[in-house]
């Protein structure tokens, strides 16, 4: 009954993304730096210079069972989208403990950035606000955004994913507002040619 009820809320909140458009096949990726779980500093262009490509995904946290079964999914695929040369980038505005937790359950080896401030979201037109009525059932059934985010901000992602290539075109975009739909693993690597 609590999966249940959990699943109707994160629903909910997806709806309550509805003004998020996100970016298209066809245009140019904007430029992103970022630090990553591990303390490696990533930037798009150099990413781009030394990889056919970077699958950029949104995420929106360890409490996500959807987006733990995605990060599991490329996680157990990584080997094959190397092997054609993407490099993998998990973008979330969860904090660093939060990053390790997401780690620690779908045991996570590529780049996870937490996106603090949002910039790379709302570079890319993924982020929305949980309204407060919403952000106050989550929380009653054990969701706290704030201790998630380490914030009061409430800002969440809609679950997207984009291939971008050499030349920093975006080839390949699944954003569906519809948070347990996600970019399968198989069209992803079908943008990897």
């Amino acid at each position: 009954m609590k999966k249940l009820l959990l699943i109707v809320f994160a629903l909910a909140i997806c709806l309550h993304s509805s003004a998020q458009t996100g970016l298209k096949q066809g245009d140019k990726a904007p430029e992103f730096t970022g630090v990553d779980n591990s303390g490696k500093k990533l930037k798009l262009k150099d990413l781009l210079k030394d990889h056919k490509a970077v699958v950029l995904f949104f995420y929106r946290g360890q409490w996500c069972p959807y987006c733990n079964k995605q990060i599991s999914q490329l996680q157990d695929s990584l080997q094959l989208l190397t092997a054609k040369g993407a490099y993998v980038v998990g973008v979330t505005p969860e904090t660093g403990e939060n990053i390790n937790k997401t780690i620690d359950k779908t045991h996570a080896s590529f780049s996870i950035i937490p996106d603090k401030g949002y910039t790379i979201m709302k570079a890319y037109g993924v982020n929305y606000v949980v309204d407060p009525e919403m952000y106050a059932k989550l929380k009653g059934y054990g969701i706290d955004l704030e201790k998630n985010n380490g914030n009061t901000d409430h800002v969440l992602p809609v679950p997207a994913t984009y291939v971008i290539n050499r030349s920093g075109k975006i080839v390949y975009v699944h954003f569906d507002k519809d948070y347990t739909k996600r970019a399968s693993v198989s069209a992803i690597l079908d943008a990897l040619k």
